[in-house]
């Protein structure tokens, strides 16, 4: 019977060592910081649309991003937007986002994703 458990830990084992690791994901401390003109074009259309109050293509631009993902610093809730950033050939809003935080016209910092929050960078213009 002292067999048993041996096997049943060793199939266990075998079993999570081929278990893909989640990708990692960026923490407010370890949010790097990207020039504005060194991102897609189309992250400097949507800023100037942001930073004048719009008209934004998508109706889920400007919503309240509640930074579930916690890794943008944390905020009091509505402090954070979200708006799309379209990206050439994708149907739909695809994965680019501009999360501002502070007023929306005039936000205190913005960051950009293009991993649907996954990952951060603070936007430097």
């Amino acid at each position: 019977m002292a067999r048993i458990p041996r096997l049943v830990t060793a199939i266990a084992f075998a079993a999570f060592a081929f278990v893909p690791t989640a990708q990692a994901r960026s923490t407010p401390d370890e949010l790097v910081a990207v020039a504005l003109a060194d991102l897609p074009r189309e992250v400097g259309a949507v800023n100037a649309l942001i930073r004048t109050g719009g008209p934004f293509r998508y109706s889920r631009d400007g919503v309240v991003f509640g930074n579930r993902e916690r890794i943008l610093p944390a905020r009091a809730r509505g402090y954070y937007h979200e708006y799309t950033v379209p990206t050439p050939g994708v149907k739909g809003r695809g994965a680019r986002r501009i999360v501002c935080g502070g007023v929306q016209s005039a936000p205190d910092a913005c960051y950009y994703s293009d991993d649907h929050y996954r990952t951060f960078r603070r936007i430097l213009e």
